[in-house]
């Protein structure tokens, strides 16, 4: 399995594997199952609102473990069960909880420390770490890939996610041929050839994520995204209905913490991008979001960026050649492509959905998004910086 703890230079595949992550424990003993049980149980515990009433039942010593015993890989396991319960737990009932019970705040701000990323749904522990192949044979591809945990589940939910798993396998080439171009810089021995055929392979790779990002509404209908995947994926940093935070009873001196919740900026495909293009993101509140959405990804994803930050120089290289320049436009192109259609979906999904009631409940604001920004001004200006990155405008 390759560690999202630290950076392996020597082993580079991409931000997902062709092989799936961890779905259960083996030889679990009684908290492993009871965790792994409610995990499994939330969609009929969010039917019956029963989640809190079953987690508040647990005792304070719940999963009381030697948690050095866990492999990385068991971590990430037991972090994607303990977010999605605690998601559950805040979101499940008609007003959000501003404390979360101790049997799960304790262990899952261990897990999280573990992993050196905050204790909250992030888009790792939604997306990355929560897939199975149904088909151990086949590939990694919209017909073969299913999701471990749900809120709700159905339909759209899987698709949503699913969507965004495919994406991650699909720019693995862009990732490591972004990384390929960074190391021969790094060693002074980038070339032309070696230039055009890694630029050609990121263009290629971005035409497929773009592809798999068009089928979103095939199967993800805007008002159940909005009305009853997204409540349940927010966080509790610039959140009204949580204004000061979220209380981890028994954690942080029970001071409550405020952290943002699951999106798509927290994907670390396009800021490798960014990082190998050198597009220029302007020093405001909205580059000061992108450089904390950093905080959210895996470490090993985060360092991955600041390799190719550090080494890159591929903007100053294809100014002296027309092919590659060419290429890199393409590249942006693509990139702006993939912005663009992230706004439309904006629209779509949120925008235009706040407005028509239901009796299920709230989508959450109109105006800011899961992750707790003015989610179309954000999006209008990322997609903005990318084309202005282009040497051909």
């Amino acid at each position: 399995m390759q560690s999202n703890l630290s950076l392996d230079i020597n082993n580079v595949q991409g931000f997902i594997g062709s092989n799936p992550p961890l779905r259960y424990l083996k030889n679990k003993n009684k908290d492993e199952q009871i965790l792994e049980d409610l995990a499994c149980s939330i969609p009929k515990l969010l039917l019956t609102n029963k989640i809190r009433k079953q987690i508040d039942s647990l005792p304070d010593s719940f999963f009381t473990q030697d948690f050095l015993k866990y492999s990385e890989e068991e971590l990430r396991l037991l972090n994607v069960q303990f977010s999605f319960l605690a998601h559950a737990y805040v979101w499940g009932d008609l007003a959000p909880s501003k404390i979360l019970c101790k049997a799960l705040a304790k262990p899952w701000s261990k897990i999280s420390e573990m992993l050196g990323r905050p204790a909250i749904l992030s888009y790792a522990s939604y997306c990355l770490d929560n897939w199975h192949k149904i088909n151990q044979e086949e590939g990694v591809n919209l017909d073969n890939v299913a999701l471990n945990y749900n809120f709700l589940g159905g339909i759209d939910e899987d698709w949503f996610v699913t969507i965004h798993v495919c994406i991650e396998h699909a720019a693995n080439r862009a990732i490591c041929s972004a990384f390929n171009i960074s190391k021969k810089y790094e060693n002074k021995a980038c070339d032309t050839d070696f230039l055009k055929k890694e630029l050609t392979t990121i263009k290629e790779s971005m035409i497929e994520v773009n592809h798999i990002f068009r089928k979103m509404p095939e199967k993800c209908d805007p008002y159940i995204y909005y009305h009853r995947v997204r409540p349940y994926i927010f966080g509790w940093k610039n959140n009204p209905a949580l204004p000061n935070g979220l209380i981890y009873e028994d954690c942080f001196g029970d001071e409550p913490q405020l952290y943002r919740g699951e999106t798509g900026a927290q994907s670390s495909i396009v800021p490798t991008l960014d990082a190998l293009l050198n597009v220029k993101h302007e020093r405001d509140e909205l580059r000061e979001y992108l450089d904390e959405m950093k905080s959210y990804m895996p470490p090993s994803h985060r360092a991955l960026i600041k390799y190719v930050e550090d080494f890159s120089k591929v903007k100053d290289e294809v100014s002296e050649d027309k092919a590659l320049m060419c290429l890199y436009d393409e590249c942006c192109e693509e990139i702006s492509i993939f912005r663009s259609q992230h706004l439309r979906y904006a629209a779509d999904y949120i925008h235009n959905q706040s407005t028509k009631s239901t009796l299920f409940g709230s989508g959450g604001s109109k105006v800011r998004g899961t992750g707790g920004t003015p989610f179309m001004k954000y999006l209008k200006k990322h997609r903005d910086e990318t084309d202005s990155s282009k040497i051909k405008k």
